[in-house]
C-alpha cells in the first residue's frame, strides 16, 4: 500500500537525521540545541520571533537558546535592512561545515536510484516529487 511505504521511506530519512542529531560531532551542542540550530538553517534567517514560534518556545527562552549558540559560534545575529531594530538569525560556516553528515546518506541513496531506474524513470520520480514538495509549501 503506497501510505505504508511512504511511511517506510520517511522513517530512513528521520532514523538517518535522528542519527546525525545525536552524533553531531560537536560535542559541545545538546541535541536540543542541534535541532535549534537546524531549525534556524531550515526557516532561512528567521527573525528571533519566528524562530520561538516555529519551535513553540517562549521569546525569552528563544533569545537564551539563541544566545547560548552565538557563544558557541554557530549562529549570528544580523540587523534588518527593512528594520534595524531586527535581526535575522543566520548560521555560521562552523554549523555549515558539520551539516554535510547527511549529505553522504544522500549520495548513497541518489547513487542507488540512478543504478537501479532508468532515465525515464528518475525524470518521472523527479516529477512526482516536485509535485509532492508543491503540495507540502501550499
Amino acid at each position: 500500500m503506497l501510505e505504508d511505504e511512504f511511511e517506510k521511506l520517511y522513517l530512513k530519512f528521520r532514523n538517518n537525521y535522528c542519527k546525525n542529531l545525536f552524533a553531531n560531532g560537536n560535542e559541545n551542542l545538546s541535541p536540543t540545541e542541534s535541532y535549534c540550530i537546524e531549525a534556524i538553517y531550515l526557516l532561512n534567517r528567521p527573525t528571533v520571533h519566528e524562530f520561538a514560534d516555529f519551535t513553540h518556545i517562549s521569546q525569552p527562552n528563544a533569545t537564551y537558546r539563541i544566545n547560548n549558540l552565538i557563544k558557541k559560534g554557530y549562529i549570528r545575529k544580523v540587523s534588518s535592512e527593512e528594520d534595524k531594530r531586527e535581526y535575522h538569525l543566520e548560521v555560521t560556516d562552523k554549523f555549515l561545515n558539520n551539516y554535510g553528515v547527511n549529505a553522504s546518506f544522500n549520495t548513497k541513496l541518489m547513487d542507488g536510484i540512478r543504478e537501479k531506474f532508468s532515465n525515464e524513470e528518475i525524470e518521472l520520480l523527479e516529477k512526482m516529487i516536485r509535485k509532492i514538495v508543491e503540495e507540502i509549501m501550499e
